[in-house]
Order: structure tokens, then sequence, then C-alpha cells
């Protein structure tokens, strides 16, 4: 898919790990991509199950092409020793739709305030670096309503616009899905707009 410059972002491909040792201190991490805030409760959630007798689950995490959706949670370590660090790794890779989440088995020494936030940076870069970096374009979803004898005008915009095509449905009245990369949404909606019998549905 195309798109300019603009659209373009940087993720991963897919879930990878790290660790960090110190003073009998365990620390795993573990990175995911995701797409939306209601992706990372279940994953947190699961690891807590997991790692049940884990002491802390910290985790931070920034969403979005222009990384605007942020959080970043300490879980019950001294604030701003976590979640900033994880989520300072995520920023420093230049990430965005990222979750990591860093498990903590405490090890009976006390690592103070520097020593968290460098265990704490350390195991999520460690995940990170392990991780696939893919570049992603950012898109907006559309769905197209058009009559059946439109068809052939609509295939062509997407054709020439090189948009992906789902949820086909052809019949006398037909509709299809699509994604455009931001920067074009206003040719593609001018376009379509200029089909006959053709409606963006909600």
């Amino acid at each position: 898919m195309a798109g300019s410059s603009e659209d373009k972002y940087k993720s991963i491909a897919a879930p990878s790990e790290g660790l960090f040792k110190d003073n009998g201190s365990r620390f795993l991490a573990f990175a995911y991509p995701v797409e939306s805030v209601e992706e990372v409760k279940p994953l947190v959630d699961a690891l807590k199950k997991e790692y049940h007798d884990a002491r802390h689950h910290c985790f931070a995490y920034r969403i979005g092409h222009k990384g605007d959706v942020f959080r970043a949670n300490d879980d019950g370590e001294p604030s701003g020793s976590a979640g900033r660090p994880i989520l300072g790794q995520i920023d420093s890779a230049g990430l965005s739709d990222v979750l990591v989440v860093v498990v903590r088995y405490f090890g009976g020494i006390k690592l103070g305030i520097p020593g968290l936030i460098r265990a704490y940076k350390t195991s999520t870069a460690d995940a990170l670096t392990s991780a696939s970096v893919i570049e992603k374009t950012a898109c907006k979803a559309f769905k197209i309503e058009f009559d059946y004898l439109s068809m052939n005008s609509v295939m062509k915009v997407l054709k020439d616009m090189g948009l992906p095509q789902s949820d086909q449905q052809f019949g006398e009245k037909c509709s299809i899905g699509t994604r455009v990369p931001l920067s074009q949404i206003d040719s593609f909606t001018d376009r379509i707009a200029h089909i006959d019998n053709c409606i963006f549905a909600k």
C-alpha cells in the first residue's frame, strides 16, 4: 500500500522477550504489538495469571501513528522507577503500537530507585532489540456501498490507488471495505463521491 512518509511509523512484527538480573531480582520483559488500548488489559492480565508469584507487573505502551496515546504504570514500584523507564525505551527505539510488560521477581535485596530504573530500562531494551521492527502505514478504514452497475468504477479507484479490499458483498446492492493511508483520504473520498449511487456506510 502506498502513502506518504507522513503516514509511516515503526512498530514490531511479533511478541518478543527480554531479561535482566540484578542481586537476585529477575526482570522478565515482554513486548507486544498492539493497535488499541483495549488490547492492553487482556495481555497484562494473562501475564499476571501466568506469573502470579511475581512481585510486580509493570508496563507502558505507546499507540497510534503519532504515538499520542500512551501510559506508564509502576504497579507498586516507587513512582517513576518502572513505567517511565519502560516507556522511555519504547520512545528511544522510535516505536509505536507497542506494549511492554516487565514482570519482576524480587530477590531479597532492594535495588534502590537508580537500580530499578536501570533494571526496567535494560530488560525493556533487551526485549525490543530482539524484536523484528516493521514499517506501518497509518490508515483509516472505510466501507463503501454501491449499486452493481457501479462496481467497475469502485474497483478502478481501489486498483489505481493500490488499496486493499475486505468484507466484499456483491449482489444487487454491493459493499466493500478498505483501508486508506491518511495522506490519500481526500483524493479517495473525492473520487468515490463522483461515482453514481455510491456512498460511505457508517
